[in-house]
């Protein structure tokens, strides 16, 4: 019997145009700046007619938030559903979760946490965006809560709070600080992740 050759993945989803439109958003304030961000400028590198990006979102605001909406989903992608820890996994499967979530973001998706950076920066001047983009981050808090109350933290909210700093100050420091010529590798980022959670739950 001749063996069948194994069927070819399916090809990816075409990006719908809200997509492209928060892509192309995401990658000119990485390469120009918040000033580099306008609709015409976005329709130029998303390939589409001009006036697309003002069909779509007419105002600044809403040129902004489209570009954090497109953020949060690209950032929900670092680590699948699959490579989520298990409760029952306990602190080793939350350090590994966290450890290669972080060592992707500062090897594969530098990107992001420089327009992450841009976004955030100009939140602190428009309230209206501020109110959005802390909404849209606020979906990342409540699973790290749980993980911490699987992994037996006594204060899951702070100790998770404490967790988002260290992280963000790390992301900071590596992608656009003073080490940003050094990524350290996902073993060494294990091992800042244990010592702090070896605090925080006490073992």
């Amino acid at each position: 019997m001749t063996a069948r050759t194994p069927a070819a993945p399916p090809p990816p989803p075409t990006p719908s145009r809200a997509e492209r439109i928060g892509d192309a958003a995401l990658d000119l304030l990485v390469e120009r700046g918040m000033r580099g961000l306008t609709h015409r400028a976005v329709d130029e590198r998303a390939g589409l007619p001009q006036g697309s990006t003002s069909n779509h979102a007419r105002t600044r605001q809403a040129l902004l938030e489209t570009a954090v909406r497109r953020l949060v989903e690209r950032e929900a992608g670092v680590l699948t559903p699959d490579e989520m820890p298990s409760p029952s996994g306990g602190a080793d499967a939350l350090l590994d979760a966290l450890s290669l979530a972080l060592h992707r973001y500062l090897t594969d998706h530098r990107g992001l946490l420089v327009s992450r950076y841009e976004l955030a920066l100009e939140a602190t001047r428009r309230p209206e965006l501020r109110s959005f983009f802390d909404s849209a981050g606020a979906a990342f808090h409540g699973p790290l809560i749980a993980m911490m109350t699987d992994a037996g933290s006594p204060a899951p909210e702070r100790h998770a709070l404490s967790l988002i700093a260290w992280c963000e100050g790390l992301m900071f420091s590596c992608a656009a600080g003073s080490f940003h010529s050094s990524v350290p590798s996902r073993a060494e980022l294990r091992t800042g992740f244990a010592e702090l959670l070896r605090g925080m739950l006490g073992e």
